[in-house]
């Protein structure tokens, strides 16, 4: 977090230039290094709002004076980078607490909904479809479509999107997976609303899966591989 933005603030050295004293309404590229330096303005600021915790409260006027105030070497900036650092440490804390207080939210909500049971563990699922073959065992390797969500709906994983089933052994997955797999019969589906405890915890997933985030999935178990198959 604190790398993209104090990247931001030395690579968008156009943006707090053009947004000075007065507005430019129209950038002119003449030269080589008038379009470099406008590339990696969009480069940086594209990174920089595809974050949506920042997008939501970036005020872009005052990111640009910051900018120019630092680029100028002006000491009488408002805030130092050390007090920067410690505000945006700040800032990720405030939004781990919030993802964590959204899925909690939701999980307390979506467990009454009809249909949805919930495990000792937490774990909730919904019946599509109940299969009639055999259960998995944590030492199984089972091959499943699946389709995977955020609670605000993002996709972050798809092998139904993909076209092509996934196979994995079922002790080796996350432990909302490693639950359920063991209670579904094959040809069974199911939706999985998964806590975080039981998902990514604290850690996340790169950047598609924000620390401390309930899942959603929908999943369909095709079968158990033959011992022969999966090694």
């Amino acid at each position: 977090m604190k790398k993209v933005l104090i990247g931001g603030l030395a690579l968008l050295s156009l943006l707090a230039t053009s947004c000075g004293d007065s507005e430019i309404s129209e950038v002119k590229l003449a030269t080589a290094d008038d379009s470099l330096s406008y590339a990696l303005g969009v480069l940086v600021s594209t990174n920089i709002t595809s974050q949506k915790e920042y997008k939501e409260v970036l005020n872009a006027d005052i990111f640009a004076a910051a900018m120019k105030d630092v680029l100028k070497g002006d000491s009488s900036e408002a805030i130092t980078p050390a007090e920067a650092n410690e505000i945006l440490g700040r800032f990720a804390n405030s939004q781990v607490e919030k993802q964590k207080g959204v899925g909690e939210k939701f999980l307390a909500e979506n467990k009454s909904k009809a249909g949805v049971q919930t495990t000792a563990s937490g774990l909730q699922y919904q019946v599509i479809t109940t299969g009639t073959g055999v259960m998995p065992t944590p030492a199984s390797v089972v091959k499943v479509h699946y389709h995977g969500t955020l609670i605000d709906g993002t996709v972050f994983d798809s092998s139904v999107e993909r076209g092509e089933p996934a196979q994995f052994p079922v002790g080796g997955v996350i432990p909302g997976w490693t639950e359920a797999l063991q209670l579904m019969p094959v040809g069974s589906k199911w939706k999985l609303f998964i806590p975080q405890h039981l998902a990514y915890g604290e850690r996340g997933a790169g950047r598609t899966i924000p620390p401390f985030s309930a899942l959603i999935f929908e999943v369909e178990l095709l079968e158990i591989l033959p011992e022969e198959a999966a090694q």
